[in-house]
């Protein structure tokens, strides 16, 4: 069965982006389509090689939500495709930078402010959003994390197993929106304190063997996988194809980090597919609002 893909959500929220990266993942992409031409075009998709990524969103002079809501509904009672709907989002404050500093207008934005047309867009979309089978919020997302998170939930070949995703963060920094199971380090000896260590990450082995030589340390990633080894193929039995795992100290630097590597390393000899990074070292790479520069789009 085909699959066919919605892209829609806030603009500004890497909309575009995501469309790019599903047509990497081999579907044909068609941005901004009118929703009355929503059913015809997959009525013409051959069911033999086409995939779908179909993008949505209120720029069109013709979009009504009352009207996506309803075509959605009946294309997945069809059963003609298999239906997904992706949903962008993104904290207002985040949309108000990223418009301000690529000076592009917001497409509700014409007669009133900016952040009146980001509001009248969420009220809009807030039917919509209930509706998503996945929802990825992108205010904390580089331009690679958006692409690593949509290839989760959306590659082909990682379709029939679970990709596990292990990232460290910075509670001080908040927590991470698109965990799945949150685990908390902070009990851990802290190698901020030791003023050789400091300027050095979990990444370093110095910094490896303080936290490990932790007499807790040991117990507790023994603990740690014995919990999450039984509930991965239940997680999958369940039809999840993407799970993130995020791991919290206090500045995301030493001791998340290295657990992370830990517990990575451990998921991986047990014969699960599993990625990390690390959120608040610092990162290179163009984030969601260069690209969105770059590309030109809101």
């Amino acid at each position: 069965m085909n699959r066919i893909v919605i892209v829609t959500g806030m603009a500004g929220a890497g909309r575009t982006t995501a469309l790019k990266v599903l047509e990497d993942l081999g579907l044909e992409a068609v941005d901004n389509l009118p929703i009355g031409l929503l059913r015809k075009l997959v009525q013409t998709v051959d069911p033999l090689e086409t995939d779908l990524a179909i993008g949505i969103d209120p720029r069109s002079r013709t979009f009504d939500v009352e009207a996506l809501i309803t075509r959605l509904e009946r294309l997945r009672g069809s059963g003609v495709a298999e239906i997904r709907l992706l949903f962008l989002d993104c904290d207002d404050e985040v949309l108000r930078r990223r418009f301000s500093e690529t000076r592009r207008r917001h497409p509700l934005a014409f007669d009133r402010s900016l952040e009146d047309g980001i509001a009248h867009e969420r009220q809009i979309l807030a039917r919509v959003r209930e509706m998503a089978d996945h929802i990825i919020d992108t205010s904390a997302l580089t331009a690679a994390d958006l692409k690593r998170v949509i290839s989760g939930h959306f590659d082909a070949a990682e379709g029939q197993r679970l990709a596990i995703h292990v990232m460290s963060f910075s509670f001080r920094n908040g927590l991470p929106r698109e965990a799945d199971l949150v685990f908390d380090v902070r009990f851990l000896r802290n190698p901020h304190y030791d003023r050789d260590l400091r300027p050095m990450t979990g990444l370093d082995q110095p910094v490896q063997e303080y936290v490990a030589d932790d007499l807790d340390f040991a117990s507790f990633m023994e603990r740690l996988v014995n919990l999450l080894l039984p509930l991965l193929p239940r997680y999958r039995a369940e039809g999840k194809s993407y799970l993130t795992i995020a791991v919290g100290c206090t500045g995301g630097k030493h001791r998340s980090v290295f657990v992370a590597e830990s517990l990575s390393a451990q998921l991986r000899e047990a014969g699960w597919v599993v990625g990390a990074h690390h959120r608040d070292i610092p990162r290179t790479g163009a984030t969601i609002e260069q690209l969105r520069a770059i590309e030109g789009q809101p």
